[in-house]
């Protein structure tokens, strides 16, 4: 891990209580990383804590964990990213596992999925709501990860430079996976410890509110990333409906060799037409969406790999 430069990166919002033994305890586990705390706007000691524990303060006035992260990623110049948070409950004794795996297997992300340490440590609406989530990903997009909310992660730079981070909220965790995914970018994921939140600290988590938005940023998700399966499951509500009404005036029309109920006929019609515009679009969208991936894949590997970094910096 030496021949690479390493920066440990936190977004916080008024964690006092906590900041300074997290950075504490990077620098001892990690004693040659550059460690970054953005702070978010908050109205405690984080700041002042922060710089006292020896850290890199700076701030992000837009409010939102995804605007921190995509602060962080535009600032700080690394070969290595170490993502966490700085409530303590992040195991911070994994990072040197997670960064070996990282370089060791030429990798892009490595995601520390959590395992709880005590029954308080992982809320069981939390487990609930990540294990629904995380399944929805992996039907959605492909199944490579168990826990897709976690923030605790390792990048390469390529992964950092390539990311776009479009997410305001928590759901930039989403994001992320999404974009491994989308990539197709080597990844792995670490069962790491997970431990409850120090008294004094409180969790910016909101259960239900910040759930509700992660849903909606997987279906936006599902919109850029898929657009045709996304457009065809719209499709298929009002070309269901328009066979359910189509079906009697064709047993009549078999029989009789009449069309009753116009106005059902002109429906069903109508229904079916919105339908076809609707899948017309997904399928035109789609091919847009490939031209983007390329686009995307094309800007990831303008970034060198790390390997080609340290053979620059041999050369050098």
């Amino acid at each position: 891990m030496e021949q690479y430069s390493i920066a440990v990166i936190l977004p916080c919002f008024n964690e006092e209580s906590t900041i300074a033994g997290v950075v504490n305890r990077f620098r001892e586990i990690m004693p040659t990383a550059a460690i970054y705390v953005y702070d978010n706007n908050s109205t405690d000691r984080t700041i002042l804590e922060a710089e006292l524990a020896g850290a890199i303060v700076r701030k992000e006035p837009l409010q939102g964990k995804g605007n921190v992260v995509r602060r962080m990623f535009a600032d700080v110049e690394a070969d290595v990213y170490v993502l966490s948070d700085g409530d303590e409950t992040y195991d911070v004794a994994s990072a040197p596992r997670l960064v070996s795996t990282l370089i060791r297997n030429k990798l892009d992300m490595v995601a520390a999925s959590r395992v709880s340490t005590t029954t308080t440590a992982y809320r069981p609406a939390h487990q609930f709501g990540n294990r629904f989530l995380s399944g929805l990903v992996a039907w959605l997009f492909g199944d490579r990860f168990r826990d897709i909310l976690t923030g605790y992660r390792v990048f390469s730079r390529r992964f950092v430079k390539s990311f776009p981070a479009l997410s305001w909220g928590f759901e930039i965790e989403t994001e992320l996976t999404v974009h491994a995914l989308e990539l197709r970018m080597p990844s792995e994921e670490i069962d790491t410890p997970y431990h409850p939140r120090p008294a004094g600290s409180v969790s910016k988590l909101n259960t239900w509110r910040d759930g509700a938005r992660i849903f909606l940023t997987i279906l936006l998700l599902l919109k850029e990333v898929r657009p045709m399966f996304f457009f065809s499951g719209i499709a298929l509500l009002p070309a269901a409906a328009s066979l359910v009404l189509a079906w009697p005036l064709l047993v009549t029309y078999l029989e009789t060799g009449l069309v009753p109920r116009f106005p059902t006929a002109i429906l069903s019609t109508g229904l079916m037409s919105v339908a076809f515009v609707i899948l017309m679009c997904g399928i035109i969208l789609d091919s847009v969406t490939r031209g983007r991936c390329e686009l995307k894949r094309m800007s990831y590997l303008n970034i060198p790999s790390l390997e080609c970094r340290r053979g620059e910096d041999r050369e050098m």
